[in-house]
């Protein structure tokens, strides 16, 4: 089962700076991710993921992230199968994310 965190805690996650800070994986397409996007996230559009996964850490937590969350659980689904050990999907996604925490950030 893929761990589902909701935006305000995503937030306070990154504001604990004695937290291991995740690495936020937007799947989104890289028309989408120019819209709008969660502040130093990494661009790696759901279509490239098993090619590229590679370049992923394993030693770090992942938060995987899409417009509305359905998108990234998949892509969370399929790196947890891959090993992949801290594995996350942004329940929502980029939509709760503006909704929730930071309401100034473009929508689509």
């Amino acid at each position: 089962m893929i761990a589902q965190l909701a935006a305000t805690e995503l937030a306070r996650w990154r504001a604990d700076t004695g937290r291991s800070q995740p690495l936020i994986v937007d799947v989104r397409e890289p028309w989408e991710y120019a819209l709008c996007r969660i502040e130093g996230s990494l661009s790696l559009p759901l279509g490239e993921l098993m090619s590229r996964q590679d370049e992923l850490p394993r030693d770090r937590p992942l938060i995987l992230v899409c417009h509305v969350g359905g998108r990234s659980l998949q892509a969370a689904q399929y790196l947890d199968s891959a090993g992949f050990a801290n594995v996350h999907n942004l329940r929502g996604g980029v939509a709760a994310w503006a909704a929730e925490v930071e309401p100034t950030m473009p929508t689509y």
